[in-house]
């Protein structure tokens, strides 16, 4: 029997020095395969930087769209960011812009192909498109990504769709929130999939970590790892790594739980002995 494939992923590579860490580690020392980069992150020269010292590390573009900032300047993009170059804190409020304004369509289009030709200038070999928060998976950005991804070259997107049972299964908790959440990334997902398919980009057939975002732990991680479904699987996480005796927020306590999870000896045991195998993005071409 094939054995099932399984990407394990980090987001937010590039956004701080404490997540570029964490990912490195994670990758030297655990069982991280690939990441996703954000190109206007603080911490981008450095990642860039790490990720050529580990060329095994698969690396690809998160589409910075909401929550972070901008490659171009506010004189270039002023309805998408503020003077400092920082997009809105809302995804919906953002989404919403994004559709109904023709401003702003025009001027993501204009961001979201910056951010791909930085990307491309640091010579790294695109790995795969996906987008901070999931906002590739709004059409506007979504199709905008479709034609860059060709013009790149890099036909490899993910589409978070995943079992609500298997998330239910482990966490009974938030069960509205995840029903919400499963039916509005299952319709955008099939949309995602026959628009991938038409255009001859791969994805994984199953992407865990949006139903238990903010909840990804190592029992978790066992508990997905256990319980695949499908051929072809990403399991994704935010990992950050803190000096000792540092006082940790709430999000920054989540991000080391995520960080140890990666790096946990009874997942390296289980990823060494088990039916299937980890691969990158790259890999889903000869899945």
């Amino acid at each position: 029997m094939k054995r099932q494939q399984v990407i394990i992923n980090a987001d937010d590579f590039g956004r701080s020095a404490e997540i570029n860490e964490a990912i490195i580690r994670a990758h030297r020392e655990g069982v991280l395969t690939s990441c996703s980069l954000m190109v206007s992150g603080a911490a981008f020269e450095q990642a860039v930087r790490l990720a050529r010292e580990n060329p095994r590390l698969g690396v690809g573009i998160h589409l910075v769209t909401v929550v972070g900032r901008s490659v171009l300047p506010h004189s270039e993009i002023p309805s998408l960011v503020d003077e400092q170059g920082n997009f809105s804190n809302d995804p919906n409020l953002a989404g919403m812009k994004y559709y109904f304004s023709p401003q702003a369509r025009l001027e993501i289009r204009k961001e979201l192909a910056a951010q791909f030709a930085r990307f491309a200038e640091t010579g790294l070999p695109f790995s795969h498109i996906d987008g901070h928060l999931h906002l590739h998976v709004h059409p506007v950005i979504f199709k905008t990504a479709l034609q860059l991804g060709r013009q790149y070259n890099v036909k490899r997107m993910r589409v978070p769709t995943e079992e609500l049972g298997l998330a239910l299964g482990f966490d009974k908790r938030y069960r509205l929130r995840k029903l919400l959440h499963k039916v509005m990334f299952g319709a955008l997902g099939a949309y995602m999939k026959r628009h991938l398919k038409r255009s001859g980009f791969e994805f994984a057939e199953r992407v865990y970590g949006n139903l238990q975002s903010g909840a990804m732990t190592e029992d978790y991680f066992l508990y997905a790892l256990e319980n695949l479904q499908a051929a072809t699987n990403e399991i994704y996480f935010h990992p950050a790594l803190y000096t000792e005796n540092r006082s940790l927020t709430e999000e920054e306590q989540q991000a080391l739980t995520e960080y140890r999870a990666l790096i946990s000896r009874r997942v390296v045991a289980r990823a060494q002995n088990a039916n299937f195998k980890l691969i990158t993005y790259f890999d889903l071409e000869t899945a």
